[in-house]
């Protein structure tokens, strides 16, 4: 019988006491450019994250990720962290111009040799790396080359997976494409928010498709290197629910499904784009670089698919029936979709200002597993930025991220008791870090990190993961 319920605000009551299953997977995650640092050294070439952040009014404060989180010199530290968090897995990304300043041509061995030493520190402390290629920063010469909506780019990151793979597939047996194409894409260059932050709906969506075919290339390219590899891409995805029962927030809600979930869920699982996508795009492109033979190789197999959660949609169309809500946005980052309208409805809300709903989370991933084939899932990214502070006593106490994880986690065990094939939680994130545009003004870690003197902290949030690692389950404190 099932023992979890949902309140009247969506959040998840608690019972008593609730294991997750013994060989479930507790994991952190990180990107390169997010705690790196070491933005000049040893060779590494400047990426569009580079130049988007040092051009004034881009991003919160003018913040770099020049320095970030000095994890290029401090990652032994970083490491013995998460041996003492228990963690069994760590979700960390490369970064491509480190280890291909040009985005072509021969790696950059000094880039290289930093992987290497950091998979080894992870290995000796029996933490389970799991590398993905991509997490937004792209050389910026393949920028200047046309970027994302160029053709030749999946191309040449097929070409760097497979120098990668080179070097680290001896020792890694866990490889993602692609992290959050929908960002890399509609955020990059549709609405500008992201690096490069280009404000071209055309060019968004070819972008969208030449990050799912240059990871259907590295599948291939990492597959045929070591067909034993377990190759993967995360998707962020979204719960999506219309405002009301009219046919126009039904059809709003349509949309933005297809655009934030479907648009990629379907290529890349069944080798299709969703039709009426297709038809809602229809005045921002004609799909013409599509080619033959493309979305086969988009949907190349996978040995497991990862998704990341943070929020739900509810969205309405321009004239909403009933009540007004008490506050909407417009869209911007949606091709096609501009006059969408995004709802809040008056739940608790991270400092990022988002909704926090982990029902959300079970909806998504019984979605997934009911309406696509059959495929091992992790949630790869799950947290929440909240104001933390350092107390009188030197501590960090997070209350809130606290029950945020606490809820997500019963979210994942009531999934895997409606028949859904989740197999780990990664959470966002191991450390506070440049949080792209917002900078360094929003915390998502559950070890807080002193900018100034680089000082990690864990917070009481890294107690209890450390505490749910150890007993593979959830106690009613």
């Amino acid at each position: 019988m099932n023992d979890i319920q949902v309140t009247s605000s969506g959040v998840l009551a608690q019972p008593a006491s609730l294991d997750l299953p013994p060989d479930f997977r507790f994991g952190v995650a990180t990107a390169a450019y997010q705690i790196e640092g070491a933005a000049a050294e040893d060779g590494r070439g400047p990426s569009i994250w580079d130049a988007f952040s040092h051009t004034p009014g881009r991003v919160h404060g003018s913040d770099t990720g020049d320095v970030a989180c000095d994890h290029y010199h401090r990652y032994p530290q970083d490491v013995t962290l998460m041996a003492e968090l228990g963690v069994t897995d760590y979700r960390f990304s490369v970064s491509w111009p480190r280890v291909q300043p040009a985005g072509s041509g021969p790696a950059n061995q000094l880039g290289l040799d930093f992987y290497r030493r950091l998979v080894d520190e992870l290995l000796r402390h029996g933490v389970e790396p799991r590398l993905t290629l991509y997490h937004w920063d792209l050389p910026a010469p393949l920028e200047e080359a046309g970027g994302w909506p160029a053709r030749d780019t999946a191309g040449r990151f097929a070409d760097y997976a497979e120098l990668v793979h080179a070097a680290l597939g001896d020792r890694v047996r866990h490889w993602m494409t692609v992290n959050e194409p929908y960002c890399s894409s509609f955020l990059g260059y549709g609405s500008g928010d992201h690096a490069p932050g280009r404000r071209e709906g055309p060019a968004a969506v070819r972008a969208a498709h030449h990050l799912l075919l240059g990871h259907g290339l590295a599948v291939q390219a990492i597959r045929a290197a070591d067909p034993a590899a377990r190759v993967s891409i995360a998707l962020n995805l979204y719960a999506v629910s219309a405002y009301s029962d009219s046919d126009a927030d039904a059809d709003a809600a349509r949309r933005i499904d297809g655009l934030a979930n479907r648009f990629f869920l379907d290529p890349v699982l069944r080798g299709q784009y969703p039709a009426d996508v297709v038809a809602d795009l229809a005045p921002v492109t004609d799909f013409d670089h599509v080619r033959d033979g493309d979305l086969e190789i988009v949907a190349s197999p996978l040995a497991e698919l990862g998704i990341n959660y943070y929020s739900r949609y509810v969205v309405a169309a321009p004239e909403p029936a009933g009540p007004p809500p008490a506050y909407w946005r417009p869209s911007s980052c949606w091709p096609g979709s501009e006059n969408v309208r995004f709802l809040d409805r008056g739940l608790a809300r991270t400092a990022m200002g988002w909704e926090i709903d982990p029902a959300g989370l079970v909806e998504v991933l019984t979605r997934v597993a009911r309406e696509y084939p059959a495929v091992p899932l992790y949630v790869t990214e799950n947290g929440a930025a909240f104001e933390d502070h350092v107390g009188a006593d030197g501590e960090v106490d997070d209350p809130e991220r606290v029950a945020f994880l606490r809820d997500h986690l019963l979210a994942c065990r009531e999934a895997i008791a409606q028949g859904v094939p989740l197999v780990g939680y990664f959470a966002w994130s191991l450390l506070d870090n440049f949080e792209w545009a917002w900078g360094y003004s929003q915390r998502f870690g559950i070890v807080y990190v002193d900018y100034g003197t680089q000082r990690r902290i864990p917070k009481s949030s890294a107690r209890w993961y450390a505490d749910v690692i150890r007993s593979a389950g959830l106690r009613a404190e």
